[in-house]
């Protein structure tokens, strides 16, 4: 392989000293280097594809420039994607690379994976969840810089970036009232998932603001088959609804199949909707489904602008605490209007 260029060859090339180009590259050429020169030094370094040495610059400012991201499902699956994406986009902004460990939910991975990464001496730490849901952040880590995105510590000892569930549920089922539905029914997901609640939650909250009176969800889970049954026994009932509320994209796919089965037409004769805006499914459907979308990518560049503001900024992380107290972050879930929804036919 080809000699790696060096600084030095920068600056024989550009004909200035060695310092003068740590200057100019480093960004402290203005004031201190004439301009002329300036331009000299990153001509040279451009034509020898010269880069800093990273061993050398983190040892003298002692950081190693690298980020470390654990998931417990994320990196292994295509659903949260665009979580890492975002982070990534961020952190490459400043110059850092980003370390990715995935514990396919598994706590002895996770603990091996957080000893992996301080032994790398990664600069700071961001925790990605597949699903909203509460997590303790460990004792060796409420002393590091870090952040969480799609989940959050009930003692609130790290900034947490969320999706505001409520608001997107509200928002959905308001967007079936303003277009005229009085018979609506939430197909809820599971239980041990903190979603469900949330989204159930803004469906009471939008229905009774309307003056209607709250219908229990049903539990219907987050699969096509678990909608599909869901479906077929709520409207196969004396008075099925005209429009239907899902727990996710994939039942909402299966309310569909529900309401094909039994001859009713979306949306000339039954209004559906999603969450989650999963970019396989929601824009694929047919019709095309009106849902809500996660902030996913927000949540990942939230929280990594978080960890690299507070690792460049030079402040100890208990100190840091101490000032400004971590809270949770709500992010917008917008509501993603296609075709699905129509206003009722009776």
């Amino acid at each position: 392989m080809p000699r790696k260029a060096t600084s030095q060859d920068v600056a024989d090339l550009a004909g200035v000293s060695r310092s003068a180009v740590s200057l100019v590259l480093n960004g402290r050429g203005a004031g201190n280097i004439a301009a002329d020169k300036q331009a000299l030094i990153v001509a040279a370094a451009q034509q020898l594809n010269y880069t800093p040495n990273t061993v050398a610059l983190s040892l003298r400012s002692r950081r190693s420039s690298t980020i470390g991201v654990v998931t417990d499902a994320i990196a292994t699956s295509a659903f949260g994607g665009q979580l890492l994406e975002g982070a990534a986009d961020v952190a490459v902004a400043e110059g850092y690379l980003l370390l990715v460990i995935d514990t396919q939910n598994d706590l002895g991975r996770e603990r091996r994976a957080y000893e992996t990464l301080q032994n790398r001496q990664v600069d700071g730490f961001l925790f990605a969840a597949m699903s909203l849901r509460a997590y303790d952040v460990p004792t060796a880590l409420r002393s590091a810089t870090c952040a969480l995105a799609n989940c959050f510590d009930p003692a609130d000892s790290a900034p947490a970036f969320i999706p505001d569930e409520v608001a997107g549920s509200r928002a959905v089922t308001q967007h079936l009232i303003d277009r005229g539905h009085r018979d609506i029914v939430m197909l809820t997901g599971t239980s041990d998932v903190v979603a469900s609640g949330l989204r159930e939650q803004g469906f009471a909250e939008a229905v009774a603001m309307a003056g209607l009176q709250v219908p229990g969800p049903v539990t219907a889970g987050w699969e096509i088959d678990k909608g599909y049954a869901a479906a077929m026994h709520v409207l196969s009932g004396d008075r099925p609804p005209t429009a239907i509320v899902c727990a996710n994209d994939r039942s909402a796919v299966g309310v569909v199949l529900a309401a094909a089965h039994l001859g009713l037409s979306v949306p000339g004769e039954l209004s559906v909707v999603g969450y989650d805006d999963d970019e396989n499914v929601a824009p694929c459907l047919v019709p095309a489904l009106t849902t809500v979308r996660l902030p996913h990518r927000e949540m990942g560049e939230r929280a990594m602008r978080v960890v690299l503001d507070r690792v460049l900024d030079d402040t100890p992380a208990s100190a840091v605490s101490e000032t400004r107290p971590a809270l949770r972050t709500l992010l917008d879930c917008p509501l993603v209007i296609r075709e699905s929804v129509a206003p009722p036919s009776r």
